[in-house]
This record gives structure tokens, C-alpha cells and sequence, in this order.
């Protein structure tokens, strides 16, 4: 896994490449200010993680890689599958609980769900959306953890709302990611999302990823959650069964939806 300067580094270039579709080794060195042979670096690992495609002096981002940055695009793709795998997580919410919801298109489901179900929560949550959902419920106390909001982004990012996880006992946080696989654990390809939500993993006492098929066994920049770390994986009957298997041996409840 890239160290957090590499990570960091990597997520400007995902975002340059996203404002401005092409860039060259030379012009992203220079607003980086590291050396060409570190940027070429950096750019082989985001093309082994199929995020960019080099290019010769440069690179573009993968038409895949520039999907994820829209929440539209994200919010529809496996729909099914997600609703039916935070169907799945509401069954493990009591009420009196306080939850975690991360701002992820998949915990917006599992909010939408929870908007309409009659039970007394404190959910909080640094997704945008998934707040203005769970307001509608007069049983849920909902908070939103403050931080930076960037543009084309849903949810609140950066660690300057934190405070508020140390003061409030969360019993599980619901949270879902670019990629999973066993050796690396959960990983986003956000940084400044990814520093939030480790945070918000060490305050839970339970972690319950969902996660579609499409995630499992994907990778991505930035760890924040290791295999150990989580409670529960809810994913649907399309991830192969030699990788439930294989969680399921790292002591990981695995819930198929």
C-alpha cells in the first residue's frame, strides 16, 4: 500500500485528470513538485489499479476510474444489489442503537430504507444525502459530522467534525468502499474521505461493510479498514464462492443478500 504522501499525491492526480481529462509527466510534476521518475510512478500504480490509462508523456483517467467521481453514476450502477444488501443490514439495526453511516451511494439505500421503518435511532452520518433522507423520520436523531464539502462530492470530508465520535458510544457503522480484498481490507481511492472514515472505524464497536460483487477483490488507493477491523461483509449471490469462503476463514461473518 502507497504511504499517505503517495496516496495523497495520487488522489491530486485523479482529480486533475478528472478537471482536465489528459495530463503530461512534465505538467503534473510541476504542480506536484516531485520529480518526474515519482510521477511515473505514481502513475503505474494508478494504471495497475485501472484508474488511469498512460499515455505517451502523460496520461488519461480510465472511463471507468471517471464513473466512480460521479455519485449519479455510482448511485445506479448494481442498484438492485445494494438495495437488497442494506435490506439485509437494517435487519441487524435495534432500536436505541446509535449507527454509522458512511457517504457512500450504498449507505444512501440503507438510509432510504430506515427513513421509512418505525424505530428509535441516533444515526450519524457525513453523507449530505443520507441526512436530508433520515431527517424525514421523527424517531431518528441524525448528525451531521462537519468537514469540508468539495465540488461533485456528496458527503463531507476532511477529520474537523470528529470530535463528536468521542463523545457518543456508536454501536455499528454501515460503510461501503471502492474495492476489498483480504490483504488490504476496505480502500477508497478518496484520501481526504478515507483519514474521516478511519475515524469513524476506530469509534464503532462493530463495522458491517456492504459491499456488491463488484468491489470484492478490487483494490484501490487508500486503506482505512483492515480485514480484522470488520465485523460483518454483506455482499449478494454474484461474488464467487471461493472468496466468501476465504473471508469467512479470516473469522469475517459473511451475509449473502
Amino acid at each position: 500500500m502507497a504511504s499517505i504522501f503517495a496516496a495523497e499525491r495520487q488522489k491530486q492526480i485523479l482529480d486533475f485528470l478528472n478537471k482536465k481529462k489528459r495530463a503530461t509527466v512534465k505538467e503534473l510534476s510541476e504542480i506536484l513538485n516531485v520529480s518526474e521518475a515519482t510521477l511515473r510512478s505514481d502513475l503505474r500504480t494508478l494504471e495497475k489499479d485501472a484508474l488511469v490509462k498512460r499515455t505517451h508523456g502523460g496520461a488519461v483517467l480510465q472511463e471507468a476510474a471517471r464513473s466512480e467521481y460521479s455519485f449519479s453514476v455510482r448511485e445506479k450502477k448494481n442498484h438492485s444489489e445494494k438495495v437488497a444488501i442494506c435490506r439485509k443490514a437494517a435487519e441487524l439495526i435495534e432500536s436505541g442503537q446509535c449507527i454509522l453511516l458512511d457517504g457512500s451511494s450504498t449507505a444512501l439505500e440503507l438510509a432510504r430504507i430506515l427513513k421509512k421503518t418505525p424505530i428509535r435511532l441516533t444515526v450519524i452520518t457525513n453523507g449530505i444525502f443520507a441526512a436530508m433522507e433520515l431527517k424525514d423520520n421523527p424517531e431518528l436523531t441524525v448528525i451531521l459530522i462537519g468537514g469540508v464539502i468539495r465540488v461533485g462530492h456528496n458527503s463531507l470530508e476532511g477529520t474537523l467534525g470528529t470530535s463528536i465520535l468521542n463523545q457518543i458510544n456508536v454501536d455499528t457503522m454501515f460503510t461501503s468502499a471502492n474495492g476489498f480484498t483480504i490483504e488490504e481490507g476496505l480502500t477508497d481511492f478518496n484520501v481526504y474521505e478515507v483519514e474521516l472514515k478511519k475515524e469513524m472505524v476506530a469509534a464503532s464497536s462493530r463495522v458491517v461493510a456492504l459491499l456488491d460483487h463488484s468491489k470484492i477483490g478490487k483494490n484501490s488507493i487508500a486503506a482505512f479498514a483492515a480485514t480484522s477491523a470488520i465485523s460483518t461483509i454483506i455482499t449478494d449471490s454474484q461474488t464467487p464462492q471461493s472468496m466468501i469462503d476465504r473471508i469467512r476463514r479470516e473469522q469475517v461473518e459473511t451475509i449473502l443478500a
